[in-house]
């Protein structure tokens, strides 16, 4: 079991590959490959799984990519469909999103080396917004249904009105082993798959507490995460759960802090850390992301090797 644990994972985003359109400038982003970007950088072996166009940004994508940890050989090329791009604009430190479509991730297929990747991952991070077209839908869920049972399948919503429903979020939790949502998003979750006992609104703690156990009920969820902003975390499993309050934080702007919250919480729960911790590093690579710009920010290595160390004080 040691040795297990000891090994490096092999960790997928699967999804959208992008490019986020920032007033500042382009910047490469995508929930799935920001995840993985993180997951690289705190020591997994990290894979985008993803499609982008034949075309200057899908070239760009790849350039910066080389110079990154993450494994980017399975990532799709379309010589129809361009390199997705997504307008951010940022109110009051919060990003909102107009999508491009359709575009190259809109086309993800299950190849051979695919069909591989996913007998081999440890963990694979997938969301909503992918799977808005019926054909690249069916191509994650089958990804899925291709890993090990003992993969660990994270389920990060994300959100993205229109580009959800309730056939999506029923066929995604049917295979998540961890479910992770911002707080606001549990009651259109539960509304979608026809199981919210309270009305639409950003719910208190003792709500939130019961929608997860609902959740946990209805599904073969082994943990539901709960992400409240600059306020924290809630993290619940059938027997226990974890409240952490957050972390102060000078805020640049929030695109990818959800994205790196998730990374720290799979790298630390494939490692079998105990939830105050996965807790901690979750939070605390969240607000370090948080006061950065970008989703895909350079990282010092002394930065990486301090913030090792607090998330190990932390829990001491």
């Amino acid at each position: 079991m040691a040795e297990e644990r000891s090994r490096q994972k092999i960790v997928v985003g699967l999804g959208e590959l992008l490019w986020d359109m920032l007033p500042a400038g382009p910047r490469l982003g995508g929930a799935p490959a920001n995840f993985a970007v993180m997951a690289g950088r705190l020591g997994d072996r990290a894979v985008i799984a993803s499609r982008v166009g034949a075309d200057t940004l899908g070239e760009q994508a790849r350039a910066v990519l080389e110079e990154l940890p993450v494994d980017c050989s399975f990532l799709q090329m379309d010589s129809e469909f361009a390199t997705g791009t997504v307008t951010v604009t940022v109110d009051d430190g919060e990003p909102h999103y107009t999508f491009d479509e359709p575009v190259a991730w809109d086309h993800l297929a299950l190849t051979p080396d695919w069909r591989d990747l996913a007998n081999q991952a440890d963990a694979v991070c997938f969301g909503t917004l992918a799977q808005r077209d019926s054909g690249s839908r069916q191509t994650i869920l089958d990804f899925l249904d291709a890993t090990r049972p003992a993969c660990v399948r994270v389920f990060d919503g994300n959100l993205r009105a229109p580009f959800w429903s309730g056939d999506v979020l029923r066929g995604s939790l049917a295979r998540a082993t961890i479910l992770k949502l911002n707080a606001a998003e549990l009651p259109d979750v539960l509304l979608g798959i026809g199981a919210c006992p309270y009305p639409v609104r950003v719910p208190d703690e003792d709500e939130l507490m019961r929608g997860a156990h609902r959740l946990l009920d209805r599904y073969a969820l082994h943990l539901v995460c709960l992400t409240l902003g600059s306020e924290g975390s809630l993290l619940v499993t059938r027997e226990h759960s974890h409240r952490h309050h957050g972390l102060a934080a000078t805020v640049r702007d929030t695109v990818g802090s959800g994205d790196a919250f998730t990374a720290a919480l799979t790298h630390y729960y494939l490692h079998g850390a105990p939830l105050p911790v996965i807790s901690e590093a979750g939070n605390r690579w969240g607000a370090w992301m948080a006061s950065q710009s970008g989703a895909m920010p350079p990282l010092p290595a002394e930065t990486l090797a301090a913030m090792a160390a607090e998330i190990r004080r932390s829990h001491l």
